[in-house]
């Protein structure tokens, strides 16, 4: 698909991270970049980096009416050829305790949301033959203890993705979903911040039962926050995925991903213990690490 100037992408959730490194990515290649950012007031800084090769657009993939008026405005000044479903969100803590508010928080935002945008988008993509692209992760292959509702989520996304590749299929609207690995983003950051806030507030009894485990994920979090794949490196893998004439049903970004997708095939139990070895897991002393 290659790009020409009334080519237009609309790419969700591109104030940090992810979003942020393919919309400049794109619009560098060629793209004019609709930056979908839920805050206006990140608007500034992400105009000046795109400068006369898109602009931003407010997009909360949680709200219809802010979604819809996106897809009109950019239906009235280019033809929509690809969407980059990126916007998300990481809610973290055990699942015995998270509240049931915060779990259908995460799934609106990375299950919901997602395909709200998509709907929104089809009709042009259609018309256009355009590209639905969905960031996925490798947690949609392996779960890790204290990110339940996270890995729920991505694991949500690949059945999403894989039912809507056969649905538009004949309507030669191409989808791909991107699973990276570990990516050094505010996301994982906030998973983070999240997990010392759920510490904070958890109830007394699973306090006990969880307290030290979840200060061992939190520091682990906060090193795979540093030590993860750099978002640039999600964004070529989005530019790949955009510019091949065929592009694959999924594609693995980084050595962490391919890993971990071989491991995804290995038995139940031996996964468990792998994911054991990466941050505490199983029988644990209350208010201790992982015994």
């Amino acid at each position: 698909m290659s790009p020409q100037p009334d080519r237009a992408v609309l790419v969700t959730g591109a104030s940090t991270g992810i979003g942020r490194a393919s919309a400049r990515y794109l619009a560098q290649r060629g793209w004019y970049v609709y930056a979908g950012v839920r805050n206006p007031a990140a608007a500034g800084e992400l105009a000046q980096d795109l400068g006369d090769t898109g602009e931003p657009v407010t997009v909360d993939v949680t709200d219809a009416a802010a979604i819809e008026a996106a897809v009109k405005k950019i239906g009235s000044e280019r033809k929509l050829h690809a969407v980059v479903n990126n916007a998300g969100a990481a809610v973290a803590g055990p699942l015995e305790s998270l509240p049931l508010d915060d779990f259908r928080h995460q799934i609106e935002v990375n299950v919901t949301g997602q395909l709200a945008v998509a709907q929104a988008a089809l009709p042009a993509l259609r018309e256009n033959r355009g590209r639905l692209l969905f960031i996925g992760s490798i947690g949609g292959r392996i779960a890790l203890p204290l990110l339940g509702a996270y890995h729920a989520s991505k694991f949500a996304l690949v059945g999403l993705t894989d039912s809507l590749r056969l649905e538009l299929a004949h309507f030669g609207v191409d989808v791909v979903l991107l699973e990276p690995g570990n990516v050094a983003t505010e996301m994982g950051q906030r998973a983070s911040r999240s997990l010392r806030d759920r510490m904070d507030r958890i109830p007394g009894e699973a306090a006990g039962r969880y307290g030290g485990v979840l200060e061992a994920a939190r520091q682990t979090e906060e090193s795979m926050a540093k030590a993860g794949l750099s978002p640039d490196a999600v964004a070529k893998a989005v530019y790949t995925a955009l510019a091949a004439r065929r592009p694959k049903a999924r594609y693995l970004v980084g050595p962490e991903a391919h890993a971990v997708a071989v491991i995804s095939h290995l038995p139940a139990g031996l996964r468990t213990r792998i994911a054991g070895s990466r941050m505490p897991v199983g029988r644990w002393s209350p208010g201790t690490g992982s015994a």
